[in-house]
């Protein structure tokens, strides 16, 4: 029967729940606001609801008026999409109680994969590796300092309910880590209302290897393979690729970490999709990081090699019907997919430029997709994140992919604001990124963002000397016309 779901979010995710509702027959539900009457993933919607406000406190994230609203407009489920309300356990709970289906796990496995002290015990149980650490939240100074005596230097603080890395700092030794343990704390509270921290054994450069889970409702539990997010600026990532370049052709990881992530699922009965996050070292020893149970920002790049449709069978989970999957051998890796992260932001300082977009325009090779909320006259905002769009290209394997990602790249046209794409022009024709060795510490060790310096400083000399070039011409023609 077709139900009505509520897209809870806003921008290129939205977007994509939006189609996916559809196309399973339902009716898709939107919200606009007030800062954004013309929010773009309202074609895709049926129905439009306003929720009044201007910043995400009093919309996006105001769960008594999103539940309110629900109510009014006899809503069957909402999708949380990612960020926002996506991982709430009071979320969840609250729309069980008011008989509304969430499209995520259900609130149990949410409240403890969602901790990051009780996630590591869940794995420690489960038998799944974990970086050596704290246990659970470190109250003092010394008690971290004894930690870290015990594990050995370097060690990461690490915000207990962080993301998106905020609330972590390396410290290679007890001056350092007396340093930034209170202003890590104070970063934690701030961002996250929760002021625990972690101390973890920071892994020499590493790898950020995450594996897709997509699970149902009578304990089936699916992998679709792993992706490698090693490329990060600020502990965001900004690149994604699938399968991991690191792992390579060894199977015999690619299957231990596989397994070892379906393994944890099942130890919280997880139903639904959700990402499972590892650390890899240089020996391709892997350790538990966290588990997101959520739909991931880079989950195309899994949809793209398996075919698979996480966001429908994310739905199709959570109204408990059979998923599209009736067994693991059905799952199997076709190419390869680098995902790249189209942000409004400076490519040489990579902070946030929100501005309006004056013109968009494309030309794309044959295996692009492009996944965005762009149109000319789109005002990007500061309260919301800088990302608009993800470029996801597929080839035959990875050197076809980077191939086609120089050429989609380049033919990616924005104008009026500023984006990062310069910087994944430089990474896609770097030596290191082509061969497929490099670590989360890429950013920092190749800083391709000193060639984006010179590319930009190129670039103002072109514009100087088109801009004399047509001062010269206008000159003439004057003279001409007299």
């Amino acid at each position: 029967m077709s139900k009505r779901v509520l897209v809870c979010n806003r921008g290129e995710i939205a977007i994509r729940v939006a189609k996916a509702v559809k196309e399973l027959g339902h009716t898709a539900v939107g919200f606009w606001t007030d800062n954004e009457p013309n929010a773009p993933h309202l074609e895709y919607c049926d129905i439009w609801i306003h929720l009044p406000g201007s910043d995400n406190t009093t919309t996006y994230l105001n769960m008594e008026l999103i539940l309110e609203k629900a109510s009014e407009y006899e809503i069957d489920a909402i999708h949380p999409g990612y960020g926002f309300l996506s991982e709430n356990t009071t979320f969840a709970k609250k729309l069980n109680e008011k008989g509304i289906v969430f499209i995520g796990p259900h609130a149990e496995a949410i409240e403890k994969m969602g901790d990051k002290a009780i996630s590591k015990q869940v794995a420690k149980e489960a038998g799944v590796p974990v970086v050596p650490g704290s246990v659970g939240e470190v109250d003092s100074i010394e008690e971290a300092k004894k930690i870290a005596a015990e594990i050995k230097y370097p060690v990461l603080l690490k915000a207990v309910a962080g993301g998106g890395g905020k609330g972590m700092r390396v410290c290679n030794d007890d001056k350092e880590l007396e340093k930034n343990f209170e202003p890590v704390k104070r970063e934690a509270q701030s961002s996250f209302g929760n002021p625990g921290l972690l101390v973890e054994k920071f892994i020499v450069n590493p790898h950020h290897i995450e594996v897709q889970i997509i699970a149902d409702k009578a304990g089936n539990v699916f992998h679709c393979f792993e992706r490698e997010c090693s490329v990060q600026r600020r502990h965001q990532k900004i690149i994604e690729e699938a399968p991991s370049p690191f792992i390579g052709e060894d199977q015999e990881v690619r299957e231990k970490i596989c397994q070892t992530a379906v393994q944890l699922a099942k130890q919280v009965g997880y139903d639904s999709a959700g990402t499972v996050e590892f650390i890899m070292g240089e020996d391709k020893s892997f350790y538990f990081l966290e588990m997101n149970t959520r739909i991931q920002v880079e989950h195309p790049i899994t949809e793209e090699i398996t075919r698979v449709d996480l966001v429908a069978n994310m739905i199709k989970a959570a109204f408990g019907d059979s998923l599209d999957i009736k067994s693991q051998d059905q799952i199997q890796i076709l190419g390869h997919a680098i995902e790249y992260r189209i942000c409004a932001e400076d490519p040489v300082t990579l902070l946030p430029a929100p501005g309006e977009v004056v013109s968009f325009d494309y030309t794309f090779p044959q295996g692009v997709r492009f996944d965005h909320c762009i149109y000319p006259g789109f005002e990007v905002r500061p309260e919301f994140d800088p990302m608009i769009g993800k470029l996801i290209v597929v080839g035959y394997d990875r050197d076809v992919a980077l191939r086609k990602s120089r050429e989609a790249l380049s033919n990616l046209y924005l104008d009026g604001i500023k984006t990062n794409k310069a910087l994944h022009e430089i990474i896609t024709t770097e030596e290191n990124f082509i061969a497929g060795k490099y670590s989360t510490h890429y950013i920092s060790e190749v800083n391709p963002v000193e060639r984006v310096e010179s590319l930009k400083s190129d670039d103002d000399l072109i514009l100087k000397a088109l801009s004399q070039e047509l001062n010269y011409m206008r000159d003439v023609n004057e003279v001409l016309h007299y």
